[in-house]
């Protein structure tokens, strides 16, 4: 009879569980600061380009229900269905990538392709199916010895490798800079042995040493040639890097505006029209719709409302607006990482962290530019700026999460 009595008690402990198991399957916090980035996002972009009559905000809208259906779907779905996959969608991406060379060029560079209604950056779609990919190849790898190790490396390398390579001659400098982040978080979670981030990290200096020489002769050649087509030619011939003469140009605004546009009518615009907008928004800020610097046109409509989305919310809602958004974004970032912490396997870990990485470096980058931290890379601000490729691919990186915390107890 007690035996009885405690079988029937063990059964309703167990179903029990099994009922808080089923309640604690959402993270409900990430979803709410998506709805809070998302609101700000349309709220701002409208702001930013009331002056012009536009109406991209509204596209917006429409982005932002596509976006949260599919972080829905996803986040329902089982995410090992990726790694099946990974394959597949990466091949896909590459491919898509290699399409935007048969467009025709906007603002100097191929990155996008065009359907006519709207316009595709294959790039951000890329670094998801590298992420994917990546995670996928490390989590069926065995890391133990140098040999195995190695192998893993190489197959990182070659994954990351092909579309950096494929973005880099659209040209797009911003973007490629983010894959090398993403592919180390990866090894760091497959534990690869500490020597080889060392080496890195020795390589990484030397690589950031040609580059500041690079950029110091290219500095003495503007200084030395009072015309710059002339400078530009002569130093192209001689240079070290593949970069691009605008690349050196956003590199030197930033490290000396003074020798690359010292009347700040050039590359340094944008960087002064910023500063300016963060710097008069106070506390509390001047009011939605109250903004200047984009109202005025100081804050050049083809880039208000996306790459420097920031400045404008600075200047509206201040200081107070400010935290609100990076609190937002602190929330679903660290949230990745948690989710991470309680992944039931390395591929579940490997996606909660890449995601958290790549969110991280966008959010870091577009902010610091818009400061003055960090140069000009046009790295679009997740969920605040305007555009459909990154928006939704970031939902959909995000859903994946999701379905890592929500079957975070069937694979253990």
């Amino acid at each position: 009879m007690e035996n009885a009595r405690k079988k029937d008690l063990s059964s309703a402990e167990m179903e029990s569980n099994a009922y808080l198991a089923e309640e604690d399957r959402w993270d409900w916090l990430t979803p709410v600061s998506l709805l809070v980035l998302c609101t700000m996002s349309v709220l701002f972009i409208h702001s930013a380009q009331a002056y012009v009559g536009g109406n991209l905000w509204k596209m917006q809208i429409l982005w932002c229900i596509i976006g949260f259906s599919l972080y829905s779907a996803v986040s329902i779905l089982d995410y090992h269905f990726w790694m099946k996959f990974a394959h597949v969608f990466y091949l896909l991406a590459v491919l898509a990538l290699c399409m935007v060379f048969f467009n025709s060029a906007m603002y100097g560079a191929r990155r996008w392709i065009d359907f006519g209604l709207f316009k595709v950056q294959p790039s951000e779609a890329a670094k998801w199916a590298a992420m994917v990919l990546g995670a996928s190849i490390l989590a069926r790898s065995r890391i133990g010895d140098f040999r195995d190790s190695f192998k893993g490396i190489l197959k990182i390398s070659a994954c990351f490798g092909l579309p950096m390579f494929l973005i880099f001659l659209q040209p797009d400098l911003g973007s490629t800079l983010v894959f090398p982040p993403i592919a180390f978080s990866l090894l760091y979670v497959a534990r690869i042995p500490t020597r080889f981030f060392v080496t890195t990290f020795l390589v990484f200096v030397v690589m950031v040493g040609l580059l500041g020489y690079d950029v110091f002769r290219y500095y003495q050649y503007k200084l030395e040639n009072p015309r710059p087509s002339e400078a530009i030619e002569a130093y192209e011939d001689t240079s070290l890097l593949p970069l691009k003469d605008y690349q050196r140009k956003r590199i030197l605004t930033f490290l000396a505006p003074e020798v690359e546009d010292p009347t700040g009518v050039g590359a340094n615009w944008n960087r002064i029209q910023a500063l300016i907008a963060v710097a008069t928004g106070g506390i509390s800020g001047k009011g939605l719709g109250g903004g200047m610097q984009a109202k005025l046109g100081y804050l050049p409509k083809a880039v208000a409302h996306n790459d420097f989305i920031f400045a404008v919310l600075a200047e509206e809602s201040g200081l107070l607006g400010c935290l609100l958004a990076l609190g937002a974004f602190l929330f679903v970032i660290f949230g990745c990482l948690k989710v991470a912490a309680k992944a039931s396997d390395r591929f579940g870990a490997m996606l909660a962290v890449g995601v958290s990485v790549l969110l991280m470096m966008h959010v870091f980058i577009n902010v610091g530019m818009t400061i003055g931290i960090t140069p000009i890379t046009g790295l679009p601000l997740p969920f605040l700026s305007y555009g459909g490729s990154f928006l939704v691919t970031c939902f959909v990186m995000l859903g994946m999460v999701q379905s890592v915390y929500r079957h975070r107890m069937e694979f253990r």
